[in-house]
């Protein structure tokens, strides 16, 4: 059968005709990953190309004390210290696997303007300055020869004010040898997280350019999921962010493959893409697919030397909760200037590779039951309320189902050794049925267990078969 072309228009009307492919909303966890120049200095966080402009920042004091003033070393000149010399895509990739991820987006470029795959539209790639490689693309070839799926994100559209803090004073984003990189380097507008409808706006010739470069990436590397930050719901956008998506979501038509884009705030309209909450979740559940994007690390995104890093515990509830709630988990990880990513951070994936070596079925292909669950906990909604929820206990659990399966998932081992699901309760309209059989994922001992008013009551055994959080499979 012919793959249908040009379904889509650059009309709101028409977007909103999209829907979520299965690999999506059956994979549920992927890899995010920022990597780029900003990892040299490891101070801070990955803003650091800005911060150290800014005559108020930290980095700003930090970069003269190591570096030298910005005037005689700027932010291009971390770029022949990014090396990548250990960099290894396959390496890479079997971790991701082995960490139960099935789908990985690179960082293609980020606010600084540093491509980290072979442009055409720019000098500044890691393809011609610092590894010389085509990082996305090895990226992409390893992902792919690994059964998974390839995605990209950009954050170009903050370029357009990223480097203004180098105008107020001397320093190299005023050289016109450099202006390809660091401009526009225009004036942030007041509240650029919020407003939308705000000045100073980028101009034609930026947006065009910007939508060329989105362009390019789905042409040469067809990623089925494309990422983009906060700042593309800037009212100016609008036009470019249709005719960005039509053409995206044509492509993937021709390609035959079902592809996604995330999207921040009210960027897009209700249903004509996927939409991202970083580092936050929902109170329930959503009708439509959405994603969580967080970082193992509290306070950066990229690679520095002082990472607060959460637990594996902590984040595998956070899948648990945000899948429970018809959400997805973009995890992200930040490598070293040479390729190799911290050992704090391996370890972290791997336990949660080991997990859901045990409990994936929970997870995977699972979709929201009548309701998300129940316990005493507390998660806040919106962005950036990842550090601001209380550690769950074994009295929360969370339900996700997949065929006539209901999953239980307790967020904690009780001290008793006996959980009670109160919402399984004998006479519960929720689950109105009988209840067949009860197991545990992870072990092959069969469990006692009884219900009546009180709840769906199960005797758990003396060895925990995983930490962190147990799956009850109901029937």
């Amino acid at each position: 059968m012919p793959v249908p072309m040009h379904t889509f228009e650059p009309t709101w009307a028409s977007l909103k005709q999209y829907r979520v492919p299965d690999w999506y909303e059956d994979g549920k966890f992927g890899i995010f990953i920022h990597w780029g120049p900003y990892c040299v200095p490891a101070f801070g966080n990955e803003w650091y190309p800005r911060n150290m402009y800014l005559q108020t920042a930290p980095e700003f004091v930090y970069h003269q004390k190591v570096y030298g003033h910005p005037s005689r070393f700027g932010y291009k000149d971390f770029i022949p210290m990014f090396r990548a010399e250990k960099f290894d895509a396959d390496a890479w990739v079997a971790l991701f696997k082995r960490a139960g991820a099935k789908f990985v987006v690179p960082v293609a470029e980020h606010h600084d303007g540093f491509a980290m795959y072979d442009s055409s539209l720019s000098r500044w790639t890691a393809a011609k300055m610092g590894p010389q490689r085509d990082i996305v693309g090895e990226l992409a070839a390893a992902t792919r020869a690994a059964g998974l799926v390839f995605g990209v994100s950009s954050h170009r559209a903050e370029h357009w004010w990223f480097f203004n803090g180098g105008r107020e004073f001397d320093s190299d984003v005023q050289d016109p040898a450099y202006a390809d990189f660091y401009g526009p380097a225009m004036p942030q507008p007041p509240n650029a997280l919020h407003e939308r409808d705000s000045e100073p706006r980028p101009d034609a010739a930026f947006l065009e350019d910007w939508l060329a470069r989105c362009c390019e990436l789905v042409d040469k590397y067809k990623p089925q999921l494309f990422w983009f930050d906060w700042w593309i719901r800037q009212i100016v956008f609008q036009p470019y962010l249709q005719r960005f998506a039509a053409y995206y979501y044509n492509r993937g038509l021709e390609w035959g493959k079902g592809v996604a884009i995330n999207y921040k705030l009210d960027a897009f309209p209700e249903g004509a893409a996927v939409l991202d909450i970083e580092r936050g979740q929902l109170k329930d559940i959503r009708p439509m697919l959405w994603q969580n994007d967080t970082s193992v690390s509290k306070n950066s995104w990229g690679y520095i030397q002082h990472h607060d890093y959460k637990t594996a515990s902590a984040l595998i509830h956070d899948l648990i909760d945000v899948v429970s709630k018809n959400g997805a988990l973009l995890l992200n990880i930040g490598p070293k200037p040479d390729g190799t990513i911290p050992e704090p951070e391996q370890a972290i994936l791997l336990e949660i590779g080991r997990w859901l070596a045990i409990n994936g079925e929970a997870i995977y292909s699972t979709r929201p039951w009548k309701i998300f669950g129940e316990g005493p906990t507390e998660v806040l909604e919106g962005g950036f309320t990842d550090t601001k929820r209380a550690a769950f206990t074994p009295q929360d659990v969370r339900f996700t189902t997949k065929g006539d399966v209901l999953y239980a998932i307790l967020l904690g081992w009780p001290e008793e050794g006996e959980a009670t699901v109160q919402w399984l309760r004998a006479g519960s309209l929720l689950y109105p049925g009988d209840i067949q059989s009860v197991e545990l994922l992870g072990t092959a001992e069969p469990l006692q267990w009884s219900r009546d008013i009180a709840g769906l009551k199960v005797k758990l055994p003396i060895q925990k078969p995983c930490d962190a959080a147990c799956v009850l499979k109901i029937r």
